[in-house]
Parts: structure tokens; sequence; C-alpha cells
């Protein structure tokens, strides 16, 4: 049997941890496989797309900036790469490239780890309304939040969201912030507020409400600043590390046939490696 092959790509690709996730699982279950970065200019990604199945390859992830070339460049989609307008991951299905966006289930999966019963507390304040801010909003809708806010500083570009997701979402500007969060059971960040060098409070969860849960989408820093003065008011706080995480999970499942395990050890590592850089 051929080791069985999956990669990530993007344009620059060093950066990614994807590889030692992988590598994490692979060698955990004992499978003979492998998992590699792939670094591939723009101009080559359509060849690299058509050339997958010749160089054995079972799939892989797809990251900036080619999430929207693999979207056009698949020949099936499943509905969240439809609904997220992006492709993050790619796999062989009778003999077809399909494409799939795993972000959704990622940030979702995070939430049931750290947050359970995180859907029914209420109404979801998102801010932003770029990529990442589309994964929320359909993991969001697919678990049955009714009212979500969207508030971003060109409420053109949260409206046009409004528009792409239909029911239950409204667009609204930064100066609306505070009086939206006053009965909020989810405040999430997708901007880019709060990474190593800006660190800005991208809101200020004093405005929420006790049982309110507060969660980030930046990663590095693990605590941004959103997340501290959240957890310094007494709520509930999930660091955006498990949505890298849990996104992984559904590749590794079609590439490598077994349903791998988010565990504090696979954390612990990431984390160790966040740390050290």
């Amino acid at each position: 049997m051929a080791e069985k092959k999956a990669f990530v790509t993007g344009h620059p690709i060093a950066h990614s941890r994807s590889p030692k996730i992988h590598g994490y699982w692979l060698k955990q279950y004992g499978i003979d496989g492998s998992y590699e970065a792939i670094d591939v200019a723009p101009d080559d990604f359509a060849s690299f797309l058509k050339a997958l199945g010749d160089n054995g390859f079972r799939g892989g992830n797809v990251t900036i900036p080619h999430k929207e070339a693999a979207f056009a460049g698949v020949a099936r989609r499943d509905d969240a790469a439809d609904a997220i307008g992006a492709v993050n991951t790619l796999w062989f299905e009778d003999g077809l490239l399909w494409g799939g966006n795993t972000d959704g289930y990622g940030f979702a999966a995070n939430l049931d780890q750290y947050a359970p019963g995180w859907a029914v507390n209420g109404p979801a304040v998102v801010l932003g309304a770029g990529g990442a801010s589309r994964a929320v909003i359909h993991a969001l809708k697919a678990r049955g939040v009714k009212d979500i806010r969207i508030v971003n500083r060109t409420v053109a570009r949260a409206e046009e969201l409004g528009r792409h997701f239909g029911a239950g979402i409204s667009a609204h500007g930064a100066d609306a912030l505070g009086e939206l969060l006053g009965d909020a059971g989810l405040l999430v960040n997708t901007t880019s507020l709060g990474m190593h060098g800006n660190e800005t409070l991208a809101a200020d969860p004093g405005a929420l409400p006790d049982h309110a849960i507060v969660t980030d989408i930046v990663y590095v820093p693990l605590e941004t600043p959103l997340l501290a003065a959240a957890r310094a008011r007494g709520l509930k706080t999930v660091d955006g590390l498990g949505m890298l995480l849990h996104q992984a999970v559904p590749g590794f499942e079609r590439w490598f046939g077994r349903k791998p395990e988010v565990t504090p050890e696979l954390r612990r590592m990431i984390v160790a490696d966040i740390e050290g850089h």
C-alpha cells in the first residue's frame, strides 16, 4: 500500500502550523502517511491543482492567497464552501476533485469543547466582515443562532454579508457597538485587532451581560486584549487556537481514514511552538 500523501499550500507557507498538527496525528495513530507544506505562487496554482492526482496526493489544505482560486478550480464543492465563498480543504471523491471549507466547523467545535451550550446563549455580535467572518456566520446560522449582528467600520461590507446569508443578520457601524452588546450572549472578534503588533482592544466587553461568552479567532497572542478584558470582567472566554486545531479534523479523516482527536497534548505542543517564536 503506497504512502498516503497530503499537503498544505499557500504563498508564503513556511509559517504554517498545519504540518505540525497533521504530523502529530500521523505519528499518534501509526499511519503510513505524510503531510508537507508546499509554497505555490498564484500564477502556478491552477497547474498545481491539475497535477494533484498524478503527484499521488489524496488532497490537502489551501491557505492565503489561494482560497478563492481553489473555490473556482475544483469540480465540486460542499455546502460550507459554497456558503463561505472559499475553499480550505481538497480531496478526491469518485475521481473528482472536491473543495470544502472547515473553518466554520472548527469555530463551532472549539466553542463546543470549551463553552458547551453556547449556541442557545442569546444574540451573537460578530466584529468584522471579511472572509473569517463569513465562516463564523455560516457556523452560527447552522447552529440555529437567530439574531446575528455584524459590526464593521465599513457598514456596506456588513450589509453585503447580510444579503448573502439572509434572515436573522443585521449590519451595523462601530458606533452602535455599545448598545448591541447589552443583551448579547456571544461576542466574536474576526478582525486582526488584538494581534501581535496591533494590540488595540477590538471591543469593550464591559457592556456585555454576565452570561456572555467572548471568543477571538486570533490565536497569536493566545490571550488577546479582548479576551483579557473579558476574563477580568468574569466572563467566559474561548481563545482562537482551538479553531485552528479543530478545522484540521475533517481533512485528516478524509485523507488518512481516521477521525483524529484534538487532545490537550496536541494543544500544548502548538502552544509551545507559538511561544517559541
